[in-house]
């Protein structure tokens, strides 16, 4: 029968599932009546080792562990700058958990990666009483969403939609959580859209980049202004983020053009400019309107603009609006 753990190692920059793990055990101490009197919390730069290990060894009041949870402390005893006092909190620690009493739950948190070669991180690994794990953002969000949606709202969320939803949420696993929970209440276990995330999504989507450009493309200068400024006075906006849609939307425009034009088709167009299919599939009839000569202009001016903007010579809001009265001229 294994050990169970003493001490507890959880790093990385998947803020939501580490935040998820820790709050089930303060739900699993919740259960217990004292809980209260057996739980801390200390942030790294404001304690010691000692006073975690101190807190973690007293003996549990009425119940029959002790849970403490520490964020920080190891990147801030490890941090360049942290010099002797550092190291001695380290070799503190590295002497006391293997010693913990059996009613310690003790729990680092830390948000960003323990290097592989900490000490305190293969002590982790290699004590019968410690326990690491390492919490990764996923690489593809596109397919964590549609595993998180029906794993965890038993719902089908199409390819499309999660990848208008991985648009808007920036790798913010928290955000896309309470997405797919607005999104899945919403539809009621029938599939999630493209559409339903356009509707329900206020965050700025490519879906209402396509619009714009459509309208530009069609010379509706006008309708294309008014959409701009809608969405630049959304709550949280930011300009910043609507030019980066724009230069990466001509960018593959320009592409898709440039594969076309040279005898490729539709079919092979994902794998030609590095996209998924569903991503291509509104592709050929945006840059119909399009010559590749218009394509290249609009490119070669957005980088124009972009140096300015840099450069302090426009703001972001000009520069956007420069961009969409020269496109649907």
């Amino acid at each position: 029968m294994s050990e169970t753990p003493r001490f507890y190692i959880f790093h990385g920059d998947d803020e939501f599932n580490l935040s998820k793990t820790v709050n089930k055990m303060r739900a699993d101490m919740a259960e217990i009546d004292s809980a209260g009197l057996n739980t801390a919390e200390f942030d790294g730069p404001d304690t010691t080792a000692a006073d975690v290990l101190s807190a973690v060894s007293a003996f549990p009041f009425l119940a029959d562990r002790r849970l403490v949870i520490v964020k920080g402390l190891i990147a801030h005893i490890t941090r360049k700058g942290a010099g002797e006092t550092g190291k001695k909190q380290v070799n503190r620690l590295l002497d006391d958990l293997p010693h913990l009493p059996e009613w310690a739950r003790l729990v680092f948190v830390e948000r960003q990666k323990v290097p592989a070669n900490s000490k305190l991180l293969k002590l982790a690994q290699s004590d019968p009483g410690g326990f690491e794990k390492t919490f990764a953002a996923p690489k593809d969000l596109t397919s964590w969403l549609m595993q998180h949606a029906k794993a965890e709202y038993e719902t089908v969320l199409e390819p499309a939609g999660a990848y208008a939803i991985s648009s808007v949420v920036q790798g913010d696993l928290r955000r896309a959580d309470n997405e797919l929970l607005k999104l899945a209440s919403y539809t009621g276990g029938e599939p999630i859209t493209e559409e339903t995330v356009a509707l329900l999504t206020p965050y700025t989507s490519e879906t209402r980049i396509w619009d714009m450009i459509d309208a530009m493309a069609a010379g509706r200068g006008d309708q294309a202004m008014t959409m701009l400024h809608q969405v630049l006075a959304e709550p949280d906006q930011d300009g910043f983020r609507v030019w980066a849609l724009f230069v990466r939307q001509f960018r593959l425009m320009l592409l898709a053009k440039e594969h076309l034009e040279s005898g490729g088709t539709t079919a092979t167009l994902p794998d030609a400019i590095g996209i998924k299919s569903f991503q291509a599939r509104k592709l050929p009839g945006q840059v119909h309107p399009f010559s590749l000569e218009n394509l290249e202009n609009i490119y070669r001016k957005l980088l124009e603009y972009d140096t300015q903007v840099k450069t302090g010579q426009m703001s972001i809001e000009l520069a956007l609006d420069v961009l969409v009265a020269n496109v649907a001229r």
